[in-house]
């Protein structure tokens, strides 16, 4: 579940953000600070899958850099997210700072939780939208399900969507073909 951390109207900034001195997980989202939980077993699981996938699929072909959750991603000084996994193309590479990512990755997953579906399917989506990352994938556990969402002129349209036994493919990451097994695949 994510909560906001103050009750008081305050304008929160990466620099702000910067200050916080406990150990929690956190974004900033048009300026407002958000406590995001630790997530689950499963979500770590099915994260851990697909992050596998993609990274040996962009070690394989030289196509950049993968990374996980946590690591912030600073879009601007007013929004600071951590998505789950994210891709950097080689060529742009230099947004890869010690401190996070300063831009907006290629590519960016969001595993949604029950907490979390209005921030993933619209909030996060406008903002990866208005920043231009050019793919977005969002994994539905509770639906067995994902959408890539390619980045077009008039904004984010499905390019590949697959539920239960279904695969999807990338625009972004040509050739990669995903089955929805091996992302919800559970070692219970």
């Amino acid at each position: 579940m994510s909560t906001a951390v103050s009750q008081t109207a305050r304008h929160w900034t990466y620099r702000d953000y910067l200050r916080l001195e406990d150990d929690q997980r956190y974004e900033v989202i048009e300026g407002e600070l958000i406590m995001v939980p630790a997530p689950s077993s499963f979500h770590q699981w099915y994260s851990r899958n697909l992050g596998t996938l993609l990274f040996e699929f962009v070690r394989e072909h030289e196509l950049g850099h993968v990374l996980y959750a946590p690591i912030d991603v600073i879009l601007d000084e007013n929004n600071v997210v951590q998505p789950d996994i994210l891709f950097i193309a080689k060529s742009r590479r230099e947004i890869i700072r010690e401190r996070g990512i300063f831009g907006a990755p290629d590519l960016v997953v969001e595993i949604v939780s029950p907490s979390s579906v209005d921030r993933d399917y619209h909030t996060k989506q406008r903002l990866y939208e208005r920043f231009g990352v050019r793919e977005y994938w969002l994994v539905d556990p509770g639906n067995r399900a994902v959408d890539v969402l390619g980045l077009t002129e008039d904004g984010y349209a499905s390019v590949s969507f697959a539920c239960a036994d279904g695969r999807v493919t990338s625009n972004v990451l040509a050739g990669l073909n995903v089955a929805l097994a091996d992302i919800f695949q559970t070692e219970l």
